[in-house]
């Protein structure tokens, strides 16, 4: 790569907001808008979009941002009198002037760390001090990593407790022609169904229907195959014992107004998250929760991959 090469570009995105621009040495790229700490494009080096974004998407704050991977804190959903799936994708984030230490080659460069502190308007609602800390990076193979450190920063003595989801949406060629495996036989929250217990059935998870599901106890590593792209996502994930798959399918996409008609064909949602088991911090503790995306060839199953072989590096 030539050494003109800008491994990290601070630049204007839609309507004007803040956005950076990672660049790994084989071509990939990912554009992050501090508005929602928010990644909101993740291409390959072909340049083609693994993630989708809605062609109705708002960049105007206070809306969150359709698509991407909008970062659910301090809840997942709605409970309480916060907003859906928390505040954390409705904040402005700020540049992290004191990261904490990661390891990194002289090959990784393209990455950012961003920094999200309590403000007296989720106060309001969430009377908590906490230090919310976000590393995005791209990996030597284009890999994108995302890691959170959350730190309980209360001066009262109270702890807090918190959900959290990765709320991920993945580009696909059409949402029937895709499978998920790795959730195969684990039990799940049925959110369609007042969140009442099932156990998946068969080989994998196929998509002919609105599906909103939390999956329990899953594995560290979850793949989505792209039967029409010939592309597989792997998502390896840690700190984050639960994972939720969904799509609106037409009826419920033609009730969601920042999502087009036609667009849940060519989505799919999946979050690694904590939600069953609400994470606790005292004062001065952290939480860290970390996943990783990488698009492998569609010739992958479930059991193909070392459990013994580590690819996080940060």
């Amino acid at each position: 790569m030539s050494r003109q090469t800008v491994y990290v570009q601070h630049c204007s995105g839609v309507n004007g907001l803040e956005k950076i621009i990672l660049r790994e040495v084989r071509g990939f790229s990912a554009e992050i808008y501090l508005y929602g700490g928010q990644v909101i494009s993740w291409k390959n080096d072909l340049g083609e979009e693994l993630l989708f974004v809605s062609s109705k998407a708002s960049f105007k704050p206070p809306n969150s941002i359709r698509g991407g991977i909008p970062i659910c804190f301090p809840q997942f959903s709605i409970h309480g009198s916060l907003q859906q799936h928390g505040f954390a994708r409705n904040r402005f984030w700020a540049l992290d002037p004191n990261p904490p230490p990661f390891p990194t080659t002289s090959t990784n460069r393209a990455f950012i760390d961003l920094i999200l502190r309590h403000s007296e308007d989720d106060a309001k609602n969430w009377p908590h001090r906490y230090e919310f800390r976000l590393r995005i990076a791209l990996g030597p193979a284009g890999d994108l990593l995302m890691t959170s450190r959350i730190r309980n920063t209360n001066t009262d003595g109270k702890s807090f407790t918190f959900t959290f989801a990765y709320n991920t949406y993945f580009s696909v060629t059409d949402i029937s022609e895709v499978r998920i495996e790795g959730l195969e036989t684990l039990d799940y929250l049925d959110n369609l169904k007042n969140r009442e217990r099932f156990t998946e059935q068969g080989d994998a998870i196929t998509f002919e229907s609105e599906v909103d599901k939390v999956y329990l106890r899953t594995p560290t590593k979850i793949a989505i195959i792209d039967h029409e792209r010939k592309r597989t996502f792997v998502l390896r994930k840690d700190g984050l014992p639960d994972a939720v798959v969904w799509n609106p399918w037409d009826k419920k996409a033609k009730t969601i107004s920042d999502l087009g008609d036609g667009e849940y064909k060519h989505m799919l949602c999946v979050q690694a998250a904590c939600i069953e088991n609400p994470i606790t911090l005292k004062p001065g503790e952290e939480w860290k929760g970390r996943q990783e995306i990488s698009p492998v060839p569609s010739s992958y199953c479930s059991g193909q991959l070392d459990p013994r072989k580590v690819l996080f590096t940060y």
